[in-house]
Parts: C-alpha cells; sequence; structure tokens
C-alpha cells in the first residue's frame, strides 16, 4: 500500500469511527432524555445518569455509564486527536504500513483508556453526590450555587499556567524531532501520555460538562469544539484564555442567577 492509500485510509477509518461514535451519542442522549429528569429543591432537576433503572443493579448501571461514557468520549475527543495520531504516524520508524496501522491503533487505545478510568471515577462520584443531595434538601438547594462555584472555577483553570502548559504537550509533535520506536510499548505509553495531558488539559471544560447536564448533546457539542478549536487553531493558547473569559462570565451569571432564586 503506498503511503498515500494509508494516509487515506487512515482518515477514512478516523472518519467512520466518528460517525459511529456520533450516533451512538445521540442515541444514548435520546434514550436519557425520554427517561426525565428528577425535580430537586431549589428548583433544578437531577438527570437519570447518576441512578439505577428499575431491575438494574449497581454493577449493570456502572457498566452502561461506562459504555455511554467511552462511546462519548470517542465522539468528542477524535476530532483533536486525529493529527496527534497522524504525527505519531510520520514520526515513528516506517515498520511497513500494516504493522504502523496496528501501531496507531495501539496509541488510540492507550490514549482512551486513560479517558475510561476518568470515567470510572465521575460515576461513583456522581452517584455519591446524587444519593447526599437527595437524602438532605438543604444541600440540594445549594446546588445551583455549587454549580456557579465550579464553573467559575474551570474557566479560571483555563486562565491558568498550569492550562497552557499541558495544552502545549498537546499541541507538541511527537518524539521532538526524533522518530520514534516502531514497537507496541512505546505506542502504548504515547497513547497513555497523549491521553493523561488530555485529560489534565480538559479537566476544566470535562467538569463544566458534567455538572450543567453530562448528556446534554449542546453541551458536548460545545466543549467538543472548544477542545478541538484549542488544540488546532494556531492561535490555540488565546483561544483557550478566550474560552475561560466567556467560561468565567457564565459562572459568575449562574451564582447571580442562583442567589437570587434564593
Amino acid at each position: 500500500m503506498s503511503t498515500t492509500s494509508a494516509e487515506r485510509a487512515f482518515f477514512g477509518v478516523s472518519a467512520l469511527l466518528f460517525a459511529t461514535s456520533a450516533v451512538g451519542t445521540i442515541v444514548f442522549c435520546a434514550s436519557m432524555s425520554a427517561m426525565g429528569e428528577m425535580p430537586m429543591p431549589g428548583g433544578w432537576t437531577m438527570p437519570m445518569t447518576w441512578m439505577r433503572m428499575p431491575g438494574q443493579t449497581w454493577p449493570g448501571a456502572a457498566a452502561s455509564f461506562l459504555c455511554m461514557w467511552v462511546v462519548m468520549m470517542v465522539a468528542m475527543m477524535l476530532p483533536s486527536l486525529v493529527p496527534m495520531l497522524r504525527r505519531y504516524r510520520q514520526a515513528v520508524d516506517r515498520p511497513g504500513e500494516m504493522r504502523l496501522g496496528r501501531l496507531t491503533a495501539l496509541v488510540g487505545v492507550g490514549y482512551f483508556a486513560v479517558w475510561t478510568v476518568f470515567g470510572m471515577a465521575a460515576f461513583p462520584l456522581g452517584v455519591a453526590l446524587a444519593g447526599i443531595e437527595m437524602l438532605q434538601p438543604a444541600l440540594a438547594r445549594a446546588v445551583p450555587i455549587a454549580v456557579g462555584v465550579v464553573v467559575l472555577v474551570a474557566g479560571s483553570l483555563q486562565l491558568s499556567g498550569w492550562k497552557a502548559r499541558h495544552l502545549a504537550c498537546c499541541r507538541e509533535a511527537p518524539g521532538s524531532g526524533r522518530t520514534l520506536p516502531a514497537d507496541a510499548g512505546t505506542a502504548w505509553r504515547h497513547g497513555l501520555r497523549l491521553g493523561v495531558h488530555c485529560s489534565q488539559c480538559c479537566v476544566g471544560l470535562m467538569a463544566v460538562l458534567l455538572v450543567i447536564g453530562g448528556m446534554d448533546l449542546r453541551a458536548m457539542a460545545a466543549v467538543a469544539a472548544a477542545i478541538t478549536v484549542e488544540r488546532l487553531a494556531p492561535a490555540g493558547e488565546r483561544i483557550a484564555r478566550a474560552t475561560g473569559v466567556v467560561v468565567v462570565a457564565a459562572g459568575l451569571i449562574l451564582i447571580a442567577r442562583a442567589a437570587g432564586l434564593r
């Protein structure tokens, strides 16, 4: 297979994976929306994301959430991951196109393994908080303000040097001008490294997504667009800061609105 054909195959598989995950995410969101939400003290509603369905065990609920989470992460993160995978393919010693394809897939698996761990941590935390809120009406009434505070902190994180450092790691080419060994261990570690930097870079925006509605398609699209643009645009650092300003303003508005309703 020629280099051009291999590139076309790479982009074709990536596009198919994105389309499949996007459709899966839409289906998951539609099924969650059909279940409705639970009205809570304080004038807000709790999504069914953190609850068991009738007849469902907690392990089953966790597995269902994790499946939904992974599909959602593929749809949200793949647009910004594909250029990183392409840079990996350009940096690795040429092992033959078939092996290069398998190594590229292994980098992707390592990357999404990190996001899977992120989801495994998010689910029990969300379930625990939901349980406390249902048992303690006073705490439930404070949730709208708490959501505003989380959004405010997330926006501030976008403006930090910590964010800038991790964003730079996500944007830089692998190997720093060196060729990478064409072996599975290097590919796996490279995928994990990308996933760790990416998850830390995106933690603020992902926190916003989780607190304002983890299965809201509009919120997902907005967060995915922000992540993709700050990774790929030439002025990514400035875009990240501009996003931070918008998120900080949104947090302040949410806090003011929640305080006015109390």
